[in-house]
């Protein structure tokens, strides 16, 4: 079953950009350092927001389809990226996270192993995860 997911931006004052969508709004902006005025994240961590709440997300839909009492899950997510390309400084490299780290402590009654497999079966199961780790078309209409 296909579902559309929509959501509204718009850019507003400097780099500050209003997002509305099920419900609820976001603000995005850059820190006062980089010339915004840090009304929200910028896009970067909101990119790594969305990987940490999806994965906790998915981690409590499947413990309760598998009837596992999962106390809890903390997430950490570190990643590296070049700004240099972003800000046009140069054509070399690319514009997103070289690498991204995830690490995941979870509260449950499991050995190491039943651990790492849940946390396979989440991962397989996370669309920001599938969105990052494979090609995903992108259609751009401008008007």
């Amino acid at each position: 079953m296909i579902s559309t997911v929509k959501i509204k931006g718009a850019l507003r004052d400097g780099y500050r950009v209003d997002i509305q969508g099920a419900g609820h709004q976001l603000i995005i902006d850059q820190p006062e350092n980089a010339g915004g005025k840090d009304k929200g994240p910028n896009p970067l961590a909101v990119f790594l927001y969305a990987l940490a709440g999806c994965l906790g997300a998915i981690s409590a839909i499947i413990a309760k389809q598998e009837r596992i009492e999962l106390r809890g899950v903390d997430i950490d997510i570190e990643g590296d990226i070049d700004k240099a390309f972003l800000m046009g400084k140069t054509e070399e490299g690319r514009a997103g996270f070289n690498e991204i780290r995830v690490s995941v402590n979870i509260d449950a009654d499991m050995n190491a192993e039943e651990k790492q497999t849940f946390l396979e079966r989440v991962d397989a199961r996370c669309p920001i995860s599938d969105n990052m780790m494979n090609n995903t078309k992108i259609v751009f209409d401008v008007k």
